[in-house]
């Protein structure tokens, strides 16, 4: 949990390339945020390792106060974040356990699979989630500082250990 807003998913994206630089295999998504208007800015997802890189926001005007995010175009990423983990990963990153996630949608299954198979698993929440975030864990999650040193410290020691992380 950064403090900034796309702070998190800026440092999420920072520790996937810095550890697939490393020869590791970073599987989930992370959120590059582009185009920003009018206080707006696109949801893009990165599909880890490679890609592809898909809009998760849609257009619904510019006075519209709803939810911008294209659950259908979740649902793939979701798809392509699970064939990825089939193929083996040294870590999960979620960019976000969000409202879909909290009401059992989204990127939920991917998690517990990897938490399942003992793979670590890195997910980037928010305060309105976070209660929702440690029922799905059952508490057993670890709060990190916004931090990549940091990240890279728990990632060390969660190869070693085994546990998952917000």
């Amino acid at each position: 949990m950064a403090p900034g807003r796309g702070d998190t998913d800026l440092l999420l994206h920072q520790l996937s390339q810095a550890l697939a630089a490393r020869g590791l295999r970073c599987c989930g998504a992370v959120q590059i945020n582009t185009a920003c208007q009018q206080g707006f800015c696109d949801m893009d997802v990165k599909v880890l390792p490679d890609g592809p890189v898909l809009r998760i926001s849609q257009s619904l005007g510019r006075n519209s106060k709803g939810c911008r995010l294209d659950p259908s175009v979740l649902e793939a990423a979701v798809g392509l974040a699970q064939a990825e983990l089939a193929k083996a990963a040294d870590l999960l990153i979620i960019n976000k356990f969000g409202k879909h996630e909290a009401d059992g949608r989204g990127f939920r299954n991917v998690i517990a699979e990897a938490i399942g198979r003992d793979i670590p698993v890195l997910v980037g929440v928010n305060r309105l989630n976070l209660a929702a975030f440690d029922a799905f864990t059952g508490g057993s999650s670890v709060l990190i500082a916004p931090d990549l040193a940091k990240l890279e410290d728990w990632f060390e020691q969660a190869l070693k250990e085994g546990q998952s992380a917000a």
